[in-house]
């Protein structure tokens, strides 16, 4: 069931309304609404999943328990181990075994060995990594005293499987979801009506930029041998605010969505493309997942106070796994190396914390150095996500020496002046908006109410006009 999905227009209503008409606001009635409701949003991508799904959560719900009344560090440690061993065995199965098949096969290959191994025909479960994340983190706060084991198997499964977060996140932590669904949550008028608008603006950001620049990026990626570097440069470009546009803006839909219920979520982008340096750019984009890594991978491994060889190591090491995170291909890996190299030189020279406030937080335009910052990093970024778009290493490589070519400065073969106009009044807009949570969030609190509707008409109206083909969201797939 997709957001931007006739289907979960008729859902999201009917599951509105039976939450808060509950009898008397009865919070068990309420969770068990929301855990039922997920799992039928769940089962809608395929049934046979959500077996897996209520596997995991029994799993970690009842390692958390065994974890948290063990009485010696030893038993402990061994139920720690036991969830965090079956949860990354269950996705190593299902997203990497056929990439370690055939990369072993490939190596005994270049040795002059040859191997046929099995792979297997699975589908990868929608969502997987999110919710194997999701229960990791409660199983690991538990072993470190961070947070108490939530007893109650509704409030927790509810906390594993709410369905804004279900298939792609952002990836919550048991401190900050579990005491909203165990608490009384009353109708807040401000808040629905907030939840409204970022859900527009988040199916703006999905069916009018990403999927109408994901007809013109897969078009070019797929063909690319057949086109000039200048076009290849565009597909980049393109592929670039496809892949921010469809996923921030599940994203907002699904922090709008949470907010209809009196749940708030963690934010997960904010306005990425106006980093100064690469360093910026992460702690904006996909922060649950950067965070995580940060207190799950990189704090543990030691973080930056083991001097300069601590530093550089641990960079390598979650950036890597980060690419291998979002999927099995050398090409994640790759990308993932890469944003490792273009953060090195600003953890070595200690300048990776440097731009922590909005740009230009007390003016209205960047300064030109900032304005030449943005470029860089946005450029930087771009050639990475050639790596991310592309179906193998060879076609990446083969994408990027076409761009270096004499062809370069031809006229590019698509020249879609509508979508230029839309991206650009799209920039603008996160531009002004770019103090706020997200971008027309300044709506609710600097105009009137007969500007806000019109505002709203107009962009459902450019929805409407400018419908691009419809698309699955791209980390679905993770």
């Amino acid at each position: 069931m997709l957001f931007n999905s006739l289907a979960f227009a008729v859902f999201l209503p009917i599951v509105f309304m039976l939450y808060w008409l509950a009898p008397r606001g009865n919070l068990k009635l309420q969770n068990v609404i929301l855990l039922l409701s997920s799992y039928f949003f769940y089962a809608c991508w395929d049934w046979r999943f959500l077996f897996l799904l209520v596997f995991s959560t029994l799993l970690d719900y009842y390692t958390g328990l065994r974890i948290y009344t063990s009485q010696d560090k030893k038993s402990k440690k061994y139920w720690l181990w036991l969830s965090i061993c079956i949860n990354l065995g269950f996705l190593g199965i299902f997203k990497y075994y056929n990439f370690f098949i055939d990369s072993f096969a490939d190596g005994l290959s270049l040795l002059g060995f040859s191997a046929n191994f099995s792979s297997l025909q699975v589908i990868v479960p929608v969502g997987i990594s999110f919710y194997t994340f999701h229960g990791l983190s409660y199983v690991i706060d538990l072993y470190n005293d961070r947070i108490k084991p939530e007893r109650n198997f509704i409030i927790y499964s509810v906390f594993v499987s709410f369905f804004p977060l279900l298939v792609a996140g952002p990836i919550e932590r048991a401190s900050h979801l579990l005491p909203q669904i165990q608490n009384k949550r009353e109708f807040d008028y401000t808040k629905a009506v907030d939840g409204l608008r970022q859900i527009l603006w988040g199916l703006f950001k999905k069916i009018v930029i990403a999927d109408n620049c994901a007809k013109f990026a897969d078009t070019i990626f797929n063909n690319s041998s057949e086109y000039s570097g200048s076009t290849l440069v565009l597909g980049a470009i393109f592929f670039a605010f496809q892949i921010y546009c469809d996923f921030s803006g599940y994203s907002d839909i699904a922090l709008g969505t949470a907010r209809l219920f009196g749940i708030e979520l963690l934010r997960n982008f904010a306005f990425p493309y106006f980093s100064r340096d690469i360093a910026e750019f992460w702690r904006r984009w996909h922060i649950s997942l950067s965070s995580w890594f940060r207190d799950y991978l990189y704090i543990p491994l030691g973080g930056s106070k083991g001097g300069t060889w601590m530093k550089v190591r641990n960079t390598l090491i979650i950036f890597i796994v980060s690419g291998f995170w979002h999927g099995a291909n050398w090409t994640f890996i790759v990308w993932g190396f890469l944003n490792a190299l273009y953060i090195m030189p600003l953890i070595l020279f200690e300048t990776n914390r440097t731009n922590l406030d909005i740009v230009a937080k007390d003016a209205s335009l960047p300064t030109m150095k900032e304005l030449l910052s943005i470029l860089l990093t946005f450029s930087l970024t771009v050639f990475a996500w050639i790596f991310f778009r592309s179906e193998s290493l060879t076609h990446a490589m083969t994408y990027i020496s076409g761009i270096f070519s004499k062809s370069l400065f031809t006229v590019p073969a698509f020249r879609p002046l509508y979508l230029f106009v839309l991206i650009v009044l799209f920039v603008i807009t996160e531009w002004i908006g770019r103090k706020d949570q997200y971008a027309i969030q300044f709506l609710g609190h600097r105009y009137n109410r007969p500007i806000r509707w019109i505002v709203y008409t107009g962009i459902l109206l450019v929805i409407g006009l400018f419908k691009g083909e419809s698309h699955q969201f791209i980390y679905f797939q993770f």
